[in-house]
């Protein structure tokens, strides 16, 4: 089995973002050589997430409105006593911090409207990592 290892690295602009980085999963995939396995994306933060759904702007918006909601970043969580992202710790912690993708044929396995998303919920953050690691023949 080989084991392949790369580390995206971005920083987000808004409190709530939506960033698609399929593209670099998708390179870092292409660069691992593997052709059969799986692909772990994650990200290494309690305030962030990982999904993945359709890249349309207006789909986008709805999906920060909706973790907006469910977090309820507006409330007096007990955590805000220590730092004020109770909301985004909840966020990640329930929308997970990765997500697993097959590879087949040298190539990630996704549906047609599947990107893959880092989901800022404590931002903004000048540095961002998110973990790909391609496991396989």
């Amino acid at each position: 089995m080989k084991i392949y290892f790369h580390e995206i690295t971005l920083s987000t602009h808004k409190k709530f973002e939506l960033i698609d980085i399929t593209y670099e999963v998708e390179k870092a995939v292409e660069k691992s050589g593997i052709r059969n396995g799986i692909c772990l994306v994650f990200a290494p933060h309690a305030t962030a997430a990982i999904i993945a759904n359709e890249h349309e702007d207006g789909l986008i918006n709805d999906m920060i409105t909706k973790v907006k909601e469910f977090t309820q970043p507006e409330r007096s969580w007990k955590h805000n006593l220590i730092d004020d992202n109770a909301h985004a710790h909840i966020g990640s912690a329930l929308f997970g911090a990765e997500r697993i993708f097959p590879v087949r044929d040298g190539r990630l396995v996704r549906g047609t409207w599947q990107n893959i998303f880092l989901v800022e919920m404590d931002g903004p953050r000048y540095r961002r990592r998110v973990l790909v690691e391609v496991l396989g023949e």
